[in-house]
């Protein structure tokens, strides 16, 4: 049980509510945000000490009703439940290993619409033709620029389009997989870049936490011109990864830019 991750999570989404939101009056003005513990306590049904040593990392591994009970107390959303379960019940994460053999043979059978398969540590570690004609040859590009969340934070990088957007819901994703700090390799990314991108430290900070299942990604392309691609994310059964496969809606302008693509 991560005590201190799970004591940081609580406070910050206790932060974010205003007591309207919880259909509690207003009451005497208030000196920081947010509601009261003694609030969250009295709407989860739990005695205040026993929340305020939760949120200082001291409490005991809380029950599911009383992590039931949080969850409806601080409005939380269907991920961030998951992730409050995740800390005060830490769950098997799938081991890394290569991509799995049917995984390949459907990234190959993708031969119109570019697609592209990412580890926990959102590293590229499989890719079919079309995403090639979209972004470049990842084959030719060094491990760390293979790295999707490097290349989000890197202001060298040219990147077009709506990236601070991905750069946010990519962060929240990366913190809802509940990998970090118990993966290595997940652990030294996250370090790296609180060290190096402050927007990175403060998307971090922020706990967001969403599992995103669709994306939008928006770019120009120098043949293609510019595309509007709707990415869907499919995670991978009993595996760390996932495929991401961007599609275009039929015939809008990113549609025939696809089809550039696929005769180039």
């Amino acid at each position: 049980m991560d005590r201190a991750e799970l004591g940081a999570f609580l406070r910050s989404r206790r932060a974010r509510l205003q007591a309207a939101d919880a259909g509690l009056a207003p009451g005497p003005r208030r000196q920081t945000p947010g509601l009261r513990r003694a609030e969250v306590a009295l709407l989860a049904g739990i005695s205040v000490d026993y929340y305020v040593r939760l949120e200082q990392g001291r409490g005991p591994r809380p029950s599911d009703q009383v992590l039931t009970a949080l969850g409806r107390a601080l409005r939380l959303t269907a991920d961030e439940h998951a992730y409050l379960l995740r800390l005060a019940r830490p769950a098997f994460a799938p081991p890394s290993g290569p991509v799995p053999a049917n995984v390949l043979r459907l990234l190959d059978r993708l031969d119109d619409v570019p697609a592209m398969v990412i580890n926990a540590g959102y590293d590229l570690v499989a890719w079919n033709r079309m995403l090639v004609a979209l972004i470049g040859d990842p084959a030719g590009w060094s491990p760390r620029r293979r790295n999707r969340l490097r290349r989000l934070f890197d202001t060298g990088d040219k990147i077009t389009g709506n990236r601070l957007e991905l750069a946010r819901l990519c962060v929240a994703d990366l913190r809802a997989g509940g990998r970090y700090p118990a993966d290595p390799v997940v652990r030294a990314l996250v370090d790296e870049l609180l060290d190096t991108s402050p927007e990175f430290a403060r998307l971090w900070a922020a706990r967001e936490v969403v599992v995103p299942r669709t994306l939008t990604k928006r770019t120009v392309h120098p043949v293609a011109g510019p595309l509007e691609l709707d990415c869907e994310i499919l995670a991978v059964p009993g595996h760390e990864h996932r495929l991401l496969v961007y599609t275009a809606a039929p015939g809008t302008p990113s549609a025939e830019g696809l089809k550039l693509l696929l005769t180039a």
